[in-house]
Formats: structure tokens, sequence, C-alpha cells
């Protein structure tokens, strides 16, 4: 019989007299995966980070490796043997792969000489088992592709000796081309006998990796199940406490004759290689009321595309954007927000929300000049619209003064398409809206993505699920190495058609 990792009884967590968790099981044993499902919010972050030492403070009881423990630290719970790989990576990008895998627990020699050589030998050796035996170990990570930082991180856990690994939303980061090599890893982990903790909302990897599911709903434990057993349907009911019949709503036909925006010949210079493009020479245009899905690998240019049409690369973009018939031939945010076009931006870390402001004000940015005046901010203005948006995206909090870094990682997502919905749009340009998002919450955003429509505004959508791009595009423009290559209506859309051209034929 396998060994216990983890075993975790009646746990609950509670903040300022809210509880978030209440009466959990869950366990895990050496050399399987046991995926952790539920809605934004349902509680997985929390369940997480209390195995992971962030909230020592809990009800129940927590046994790993047979041993009752109750870590105070990440760094505690770290040096026992469990391991976290965030979803955003926590390795220093100026420093190399090295000094980042031993930051904090050196190796030294006599006289406390740090032992460089002894630590590029270990370091090596780690990452041989991770097909990185080639890799340059002395450059700054923050020249390495997502890929290879996912598995640096893993190294980084192995080298700590961590027989736990927990990862989280671990594929929302990395190409379609690179999942595959992570699975590879992960069937290696499991065969040498490590215990895996992942989450996801990607169906498809649930049941491609999972042999155990366990479900969480509004911070209460539902089901334990091998995945053979909890098929899709059913897993979905469990989750969102209801029958969904399909993962997408029906797409309503509600394209109008008008084209709404116009895209001529843009092209955005690289701001590294001056003497390339990102983007070039492209053009296309899109009606009144319809959703055009723009597809591409990554690198293709896509999503510099539609940054290209907010502004965001400033005068490195040529070309024109019409719309309404109004003709645009300088690219800046601020213009493209006054007149009617909004960007929801694919990583909402980086690119997004302002993580210690409270949910109000990340709902108000975009719109700050309409509540201002004479500059000084109306805060009931703010509020009033911050209001007006939790309740359109059902976005689940406590109160809107609360940091938005505190919200789950879907309501998050909610908050941010609320701030855009705010500035009244004409065109939304959505990169990846449903990244990191539950089944539940996506169809909330496609449901959403149909009344916006009905309603006269044009989407231009950005997504790397397949599935989704071609359930919900009317239209489908193609993109390989900043040229568009194809485009697709939504009769002769097919995933293949796509992946073809994606790739350049």
């Amino acid at each position: 019989m396998a060994e216990t990792l983890v075993k975790m009884t009646n746990v609950g967590k509670s903040f300022s007299g809210v509880t978030v968790l209440q009466g959990v099981n869950f366990d895990l044993v050496a050399g399987e995966v046991h995926v952790l499902v539920g809605e934004n919010g349902a509680g997985k972050s929390t369940l997480i980070k209390i195995l992971s030492g962030v909230y020592p403070d809990f009800e129940g009881e927590m046994e790993v490796f047979g041993k009752p423990v109750r870590y105070e630290t990440p760094i505690q719970a770290s040096q026992a043997g469990v391991s976290v790989i965030h979803q955003e990576m926590s390795l220093i990008p100026a420093l190399d792969t090295v000094d980042n895998i031993f930051l904090g627990r050196e190796r030294k020699r006599p006289f406390w000489r740090y032992d460089r050589p002894a630590q590029e030998r270990h370091t090596r050796e780690l990452l041989a088992r991770l097909d990185l035996a080639d890799l340059n170990i002395r450059v700054p990570v923050e020249e390495f592709s997502m890929s290879v930082k996912q598995r640096i991180e893993i190294a980084k856990a192995l080298a700590y000796d961590a027989r736990i690994f927990i990862m989280d939303e671990p594929t929302s980061a990395i190409p379609e081309s690179d999942v595959e090599l992570l699975f590879a890893i992960i069937a290696q982990l499991k065969a040498e006998g490590f215990g895996i903790i992942y989450i996801t909302h990607k169906m498809e990897e649930i049941y491609r990796i999972a042999d155990r599911l366990t479900v969480l709903r509004n911070g209460e434990w539902v089901i334990t199940e091998t995945a053979e057993n909890l098929p899709e349907r059913e897993l979905v009911k469990k989750m969102v406490g209801r029958e969904l019949d399909n993962r997408f709503p029906p797409r309503r036909r509600t394209i109008r004759d008008r084209v709404r925006l116009r895209v001529e010949n843009l092209s955005i210079h690289n701001p590294d290689l001056p003497d390339r493009f990102l983007v070039h020479d492209v053009s296309f245009s899109a009606c009144e009321g319809e959703i055009l899905g723009i597809s591409g690998l990554q690198g293709s240019g896509n999503t510099e595309l539609l940054n290209g049409i907010f502004g965001t690369y400033g005068k490195l973009t040529t070309g024109r954007i019409s719309l309404d018939d109004d003709v645009r031939n300088s690219f800046q945010p601020i213009d493209s927000i006054d007149r009617g076009i909004s960007l929801l931006t694919n990583d909402r870390k980086a690119s997004g929300i302002i993580p210690e402001a409270s949910v109000q004000d990340n709902i108000a940015l975009a719109s700050l000049r309409r509540y201002s005046r004479k500059s000084w901010r109306n805060g009931k203005e703010e509020a009033a619209a911050a209001r007006r948006q939790k309740t359109a995206m059902r976005i689940r909090l406590h109160d809107l003064s609360q940091a938005i870094s505190t919200l789950s990682g879907g309501n998050q997502q909610k908050a941010l398409i609320g701030r855009w919905l705010e500035t009244d749009p004409k065109v939304l340009l959505l990169d990846e809206p449903t990244r990191g998002i539950d089944v539940g919450a996506k169809f909330e955003i496609y449901d959403l993505m149909n009344e916006l429509t009905a309603s006269g505004m044009t989407i231009l959508l950005i997504t790397s699920e397949l599935p989704e791009l071609l359930a919900m595009s009317d239209r489908i423009l193609v993109m390989h190495r900043g040229h568009i290559t194809a485009e697709f209506d939504r009769d002769s859309a097919t995933q293949e058609n796509i992946v073809h051209a994606a790739m350049g034929a």
C-alpha cells in the first residue's frame, strides 16, 4: 500500500469572522497526482496555503509523512519537503540558475567561503533529470522561456529534497508545445514516488493526468474520487452545484453590416531589434456585434497586435486604425480609451491588477477622469461604479475596500473586465479572458460576451483554448510570425485548419 504523504482532517479557516474553509478532508499518497478542483473562491488556494505554511492558524488536524504538523512559515514547510510551484514564478530574474536554486542555503567551505563548484555540480545533476543538461547555468534566468523557468523551479524543489509538489495552474503561462514536456516530468516524478497536488481549471488536463480528484465548493469538501469514476459532466455538477448542459452557451448571431473597427497596414517595430517587426503589414476589419477570434502560437504576434491597436507600443506602431470611420494615426492608450477601445491583458498579475489597492480602486482605475472634478476624485461615484460592476460581474468578496490581491484569481479577472466595461467601450480587446478561471465563471463570461455583442459591441478575442475559440468566434484570423496567414468563418473553422495555419502553412 502506498505511503500517505499528507492527511488533512476537518480543516477550517476564517478571516475576520468570515469562514472560507470548513470541515475539509484531503489526503495525498506517494506516486499519485491528486487534482484539487473547484470554482474560484471555493477554498483551493487557502487549503494549499495551510499545507505550505502560509496560514499556521487553522482548525482541524494535519499530518505530513505520518507526523502531526503545523508549519509556522513557508520556509519551515519547504525544509520539511513541501514545495509549491506557483503560477507566477518565484525566481529572481537577475540571478543565474545556480544562485536561484541555492538562494538562502548556499553551500560553504571552511572559513565561510561559498563552494560554488559544488553548487554547480549539483545544479547540473538536477537539471539533467529535467531535460536541461545543456542549459547555460551562468546567465540570468530572465533570459529563459517560461517553460525553462518552470523546470528550474522544480529543480529548486528537488534540491530541497521535496517529496510533495503543489502545482498551481502550471500550464497557464507556457505554450502548448511545452505542456507535453511538463506532463512527462510529472509522470517521471510519480514513478519516483513523489506526490503531486495539481490545481487546474482545464478539463482536458484533469482527465489527462489525475489519479484522484477532490472537489471543493464554497469552502467545503464535496467529494474525493478517482478520475475514472467521476466523469466530466458529474464533475462540473459537483463543482458548481447545478447542471451545466454545455461548456459553452449557444453563440447567437449578432453581427451587423456596419464596420466598427478597421485596421490597415498595421506594423509594430520590435523595440529590441528596430529593423525587425513584431507585427508586419496587417489589415482586417470587424463589424458591430462581432466576436473576431485571433489565433496563433506563442510568438505569432497576436498579443502584440491587440496591444498595438490599444496603443501600448506608441511610436513603434505605424498604420491606420478607424473606429466608426474615425481614422487614427497616433497610438496611445489614453486616446484609445477616450475613443472607445479597451484592452484586457493576458497577465493580470504583471499588467492588470494593482495588488495592494482595493477592489474599488482597481475597478475605477481606467475611468478616473470621469470621476474626477478639477483633480479631485469623487469617491461616491467610484464606489457606485464598483458596486455596479460587482453585481454585473458577480464578483465574490467581503467588501469593496479589501485589497484585490485577497480575491481568488477568477474574481480578480472579473474585476478587471469590470474595469474596462466601466469605460463604455465600443471595441473590447480580450487577451486570454478565461485564463485561470473555473468552468462556472467561464460560462458567465461567455454569456457576458454574448450580451455585449448583442448590444452592438465588437470583441477581438485571443484564447489558447481552441474549443473556446471555435465556440465563441464568428470569424477567426490566424497569425504566424507577425502576419495573418488564414481567415475562417464559423462553418469552415476546425482545430486542424487553425493549427495548420498557425504553423505557417
